[in-house]
């Protein structure tokens, strides 16, 4: 792969001629697309029926309803979200199973996480696969976050591969197999550390299906409930994944905990806090090519307009929620990391993190995170240069003067012109 990306596409694109068969496969699939036929679904997978409280299936109707009521979304794209739908059902119905099985495992606690908040593509991916490089540290893979509990009476492959594994393998093949472009910007493969947010899924809760398809309604109905008991569920399957297995002192990351940062402190009083900074029109520019590029597979037509503004407004949403929320938390457990000086120098920044949390940086530590940093060196899997004049019809310092209340507060440092 060429060092340099450049998608040149994005509002009008130029298919692939397996991304052509896909879309094509996609308008032959019939999906009952209603709460009966999930829930269904995931009774039959599974084998169980108990989902426990009933309060999801409202947060379940409305994602239903409004994708399902979605003029431009693409069958194949309708046929993924319910998968998406079911998988969810499933894991609630098995998390259940497991709690009812065994009521001790809610006993356990979360012992001081430390915990990363920060925008998307603000280097809250590279920090928290270089924390969990530590393996005195629990951490969430990608594999483990899409299935946290394992199929009933599911064996082992041959190879003695976890099958949770395995699927997820092969979902992440079909997706480079469609959406070649996508590891450059946001990898997916099992091994991946990835975010708790996930394990709100299975309680319909947290704005990561925003990410999935265009969710206005979504959006709306998430600032306007209390996301406390969302995260006292993913809290709790956390207690359960922690009784799977340790150890037992965790790494966590997620950028909705900027707009959630006294609920975060509520769920996670003895966490350390650490929250990324960084230019906001460098990460919406980001953000946006990524769902621009993503959605050729999910959307009949892609409207960069609708794309910008949405984006521009939710990342505003966060860092006014920010700047509100901030001067609340506790400086002894908090850290604030501005993403140049991440970039400039990362084990710099890892020894301050440490410091704050009382861990010690052992020889150990430092070698287990630069056998990583050596694994997984930037722009690896190629750089995606942005353009978001172009692409957008937005120029970026105009866009910056939106967010001036933002530099104003924190040491982020201007990086598109």
């Amino acid at each position: 792969m060429s060092n340099t990306i450049r998608i040149t596409d994005l509002a009008n694109p130029q298919l692939t001629e397996v991304q052509s068969a896909a879309l094509a496969y996609g308008e032959q699939q019939q999906v009952d697309f209603s709460e009966n036929a999930v829930l269904d679904a995931a009774r039959q997978r599974t084998g169980l029926d108990d989902f426990g409280p009933g309060d999801f299936r409202e947060r379940l109707q409305l994602l239903l309803d409004e994708w399902g009521n979605d003029p431009d979304m693409t069958p194949s794209q309708r046929a993924n979200l319910f998968g998406y739908l079911v998988r969810y059902a499933s894991n609630r119905l098995l998390i259940q199973s497991e709690w009812t099985r065994q009521p001790e495992i809610l006993k356990q606690e979360i012992r001081q996480p430390i915990i990363v908040a920060g925008l998307p593509r603000s280097g809250t991916t590279h920090l928290l696969n270089l924390l969990a490089a530590d393996t005195r540290f629990r951490s969430l893979p990608l594999w483990e976050s899409y299935e946290p509990v394992p199929m009933p009476g599911e064996p082992t492959l041959p190879d003695g591969t976890d099958p949770r594994y395995q699927r997820c393998e092969e979902a992440w093949q079909g997706m480079q197999q469609v959406t070649p472009l996508l590891a450059a910007m946001h990898p997916m493969n099992p091994d991946h550390i990835h975010e708790e947010l996930e394990l709100m899924g299975p309680d319909f809760a947290s704005y990561n299906f925003e990410w999935l398809a265009p969710s206005p309604r979504w959006r709306d109905h998430y600032y306007a409930t209390d996301q406390t008991p969302h995260y006292a569920y993913m809290r709790d399957v956390l207690k359960l994944l922690q009784h799977f297995r340790g150890p037992d002192r965790w790494v966590l990351k997620c950028p909705q905990h900027l707009e959630q940062l006294p609920v975060l402190r509520e769920v996670f009083p003895d966490a350390t806090y650490v929250i990324t900074h960084r230019d906001p029109v460098a990460v919406i520019q980001s953000a946006v090519t990524m769902i621009a590029y993503g959605q050729r597979m999910g959307r009949k037509r892609i409207d960069t307009k609708a794309l910008i503004n949405y984006w521009c407004d939710r990342v505003e949403h966060l860092l006014q929620a920010c700047v509100r929320d901030r001067p609340s938390m506790p400086e002894s457990q908090t850290v604030d990391v501005p993403f140049h000086e991440f970039m400039a120098d990362d084990m710099a920044m890892v020894e301050k993190i440490y410091a704050k949390a009382g861990v010690e940086l052992t020889d150990r530590a430092r070698g287990e995170m630069q056998a990583f940093i050596d694994a997984h060196p930037r722009g690896k899997e190629g750089k995606v240069v942005y353009d978001l004049k172009g692409d957008f019809g937005v120029d970026p310092a105009e866009l910056r003067e939106r967010f001036a209340f933002y530099f104003e507060r924190f040491p982020a440092k201007p990086e598109v012109g």
